[in-house]
């Protein structure tokens, strides 16, 4: 059935079933944490291996939320000397919010609350490090809708979707800093640096 984009009837219902978004966050922090980044799973897999990392938690977060009647929408966080984040962004109500997975506690869900994508994204900054303790938040991207990749069919794929990746390289970002701003930057408490590695695997 076309509103099922390829999965199982029983797929498509586990993905319905993960609301309020608070709900599919929730679903997405009890699967483990691909710390090697091994793969980029479809979310078909993601359901059969119940494993991730960022890059296929966003998707699957996505892919969820599409069936729940909203856009498929992923956004990206460029760090410098850092790993870059994805996000699966959603909007209720005028309110921007995001689910995410990863190895930091502070890298995760955002309520809707946020009125524009830049103030959801800044919301992140201060919980955003490198084990230096240096913040490395700087740039984000345009919101991507994955349905473009419909053809590939990235929701039911056995193939790994680094190529959806690559294209996150490719879009427009845009800087949150000036580069006075990035000079004064401290680093991050030690008590904020610890929290943010709470339930870190690896």
């Amino acid at each position: 059935m076309r509103d099922l984009f390829g999965l199982t009837p029983g797929e498509a219902r586990t993905l319905r079933r993960l609301t309020p978004p608070w709900r599919l966050q929730r679903f997405l922090d009890d699967l483990d944490y691909d710390v090697a980044g091994a793969g980029c799973r479809s979310p078909r897999r993601v359901l059969r291996e119940g494993k991730v990392q960022c890059m296929d938690g966003a998707l699957f977060a996505a892919a969820a939320l599409r069936l729940q009647g909203h856009p498929a929408l992923i956004l990206d966080l460029e760090a410098v000397n850092d790993d870059d984040h994805v996000l699966a962004v959603f909007r209720e109500d005028g309110g921007w919010g995001a689910l995410a997975r990863s190895n930091y506690s502070g890298l995760r869900y955002r309520e809707p609350i946020h009125r524009t994508l830049r103030e959801l994204v800044l919301s992140y900054f201060e919980s955003y490090f490198n084990l230096r303790r240096e913040k490395t938040l700087r740039r984000y991207s345009g919101p991507v809708d994955v349905a473009r990749f419909d053809s590939r069919g990235w929701m039911t794929a056995e193939e790994d979707l680094w190529y959806i990746a690559q294209h996150l390289v490719g879009v427009r970002h845009y800087r949150l800093l000036t580069p006075a701003q990035e000079e004064r930057l401290g680093t991050v408490d030690r008590r904020m640096f610890e929290a943010g590695k709470v339930g870190r695997a690896g």
